[in-house]
């Protein structure tokens, strides 16, 4: 019997790089059933609704996902979710609502860089723990007339020790060294100084592992002057949202920065950690690399530790060797290209 697992093609690119990075993974031999999820565009085609609660349900059913990008109007993106119950959830965001209607806490983001690519980013090796339940995209706003808007940075104690012990955890199950807390809690002392009083507590029963703090102005400018200063950073939504922006830049391209939403019961929806790049859709040039690299972090969770190391060795072949690069790291392979070269280094 198959292995089931949820997947969303997304918008733009979507459907490129989800195709590409399942015929990398079906590569392993694993016997995967891919069920396809209504969400977005499909889930108003079936249901009336981008995120339809049949498939919510769905995806809480399989517990293991794979989505694509997902294109969200600016000024517009605003998504509301009737539940069974009569409760309603409304979220700043489709990809939100997708986050807290599955109950997903923490977006793991290991970024590196690449040798011959990443120029004197090449030993640049940061995975950034972004908490998603909260901060300035919890959708707390509002308009005051037609001359201000008023936002609610919303942190909350248990939100902040949950995302800090996974960081730890986290730290430890990959054999990382230190954990740092991004943070501006010298401006926002209440919100950020409770996301950095939570870590401190959390950090003083880990202390196996090093920790530190670092404003997040700070952060920028030490990762782009010594990212070595960093190895696992813990952060809200929104820093850790364009601190992982940043890296991927660094390195080099967005198209390498793979992700995971994480939350209980061993649910998880594995994303890149870009957008839906509508510009290029449908030309078969978009970078796959970041959904596969989500990929092998699926099967890692999954227990398959080393099909998702020889996915992400092959990976780092064709992109060290140039085999297949596309557009974005100056070369001119197409999507189905990159996917078919890490294959091809595919063995255990």
């Amino acid at each position: 019997m198959g292995i089931s697992v949820g997947v969303i093609r997304g918008n733009g690119i979507g459907p490129e790089i989800t195709e590409a990075t399942l015929r990398v993974l079906e590569a392993t031999g694993i016997p995967f059933e891919w069920v396809p999820v209504a969400v977005g565009d499909e889930g108003m085609k079936r249901y009336g609704h981008p995120l339809p609660q049949e498939s919510v349900r769905l995806l809480k059913d399989l517990k293991i996902a794979i989505k694509a990008p997902l294109l969200v109007d600016k000024f517009k993106g605003r998504v509301t979710c009737e539940h069974e119950d009569g409760g309603v959830g409304i979220y700043p965001s489709l990809n939100n609502a997708i986050r807290r209607e599955l109950e997903l806490f923490v977006d793991p983001r290991p970024i590196r860089g690449v040798k011959g690519i990443s120029g004197r980013y090449e030993t640049l090796d940061v995975h950034i723990m972004r908490e998603i339940t909260e901060d300035v995209y919890s959708g707390i706003e509002h308009r005051i007339g037609d001359d201000a808007a008023e936002c609610v940075k919303l942190t909350t104690r248990r939100a902040a020790i949950r995302v800090a012990e996974y960081s730890f955890d986290y730290a430890r199950r990959n054999k990382r060294r230190k954990v740092s807390c991004v943070h501006k809690a010298n401006a926002v002392s209440m919100a950020d100084g409770l996301f950095l009083s939570c870590f401190r507590e959390v950090a003083e029963r880990n202390r196996d592992i090093e920790s530190d703090d670092y404003m997040v102005d700070a952060t920028a400018y030490y990762l782009a002057k010594c990212p070595e200063k960093f190895d696992v950073i813990v952060a809200s939504n929104q820093y850790g949202d364009i601190l992982s922006d940043l890296a991927a830049g660094l390195v080099g391209s967005l198209g390498l920065a793979p992700g995971a939403n994480v939350g209980p019961d061993g649910r998880i929806v594995v994303e890149a950690s870009h957008g839906a790049a509508p510009d290029i859709a449908g030309q078969g040039i978009a970078n796959p690399i970041a959904l596969i690299l989500s990929g092998a972090l699926l099967l890692r969770h999954m227990g398959e530790q080393k099909w998702a190391e020889c996915v992400e060795n092959a990976v780092w072949k064709v992109l060290e060797e140039k085999e297949a690069l596309t557009p974005d790291l100056g070369g001119t392979a197409k999507t189905m290209d990159v996917a078919n070269a890490v294959i091809s280094h595919m063995t255990i």
